[in-house]
């Protein structure tokens, strides 16, 4: 992500300006949107509630980022939001299926079953059924390492954990999907 750092101080100080905030926030969409629209599929799995909770993410982005402080990194705090909110719809699924009693299997991995491509015998579809039996927190850290490459020194920002307890998760995850597909 480079030198992007500067150019984001700048979008900060155009959004900040009621002349150029809106340039300025459809610029920042533009060069974010992408990375996190694939980090919270990952988490939600199914392409119409990425793009949910990514609207959601840019209303909060939208109404908090006057109050943004310029020591942090602009992409390490969109991934905070993204993260909160990727985790906040799981949640409600979590309590949407629990009010249908005799429905045993995660709602993630359901809805991973449906996709209309999916193969369980196909090693990708493997696995996403081994990344959606994780943990959360898990799939989180195993996602952010694996698919967006992120440094755990990142990591750590963005999830507010130390580097040590992400590399645990990290390792334990890799055994969990390792042992999955394994035996599936």
């Amino acid at each position: 992500m480079g030198n992007s750092q500067s150019d984001d101080i700048l979008l900060l100080q155009e959004f900040r300006n009621l002349a150029t905030k809106e340039k300025a926030f459809t610029t920042i969409i533009k060069k974010y949107q992408e990375k996190l629209y694939w980090h919270i599929r990952r988490m939600v799995v199914q392409h119409e509630d990425a793009n949910d909770v990514l609207q959601n993410v840019f209303i909060k982005v939208w109404n908090g980022l006057e109050n943004f402080r310029e020591d942090a990194q602009l992409y390490t705090w969109l991934y905070r939001v993204a993260t909160n909110e990727s985790l906040t719809f799981l949640e409600q699924q979590k309590r949407k299926s629990v009010l249908s009693i005799d429905n045993e299997e995660n709602p993630v991995a359901q809805k991973l079953r449906a996709e209309k491509d999916f193969d369980g015998a196909k090693a990708e579809w493997k696995l996403q059924m081994a990344i959606q039996e994780l943990p959360e927190k898990q799939r989180l850290v195993f996602n952010l390492r694996y698919y967006d490459e992120m440094p755990y020194e990142e990591m750590s920002r963005v999830l507010d954990t130390s580097e040590g307890a992400l590399k645990a998760s990290y390792h334990h995850a890799v055994k969990k999907i390792e042992d999955f597909i394994l035996n599936h």
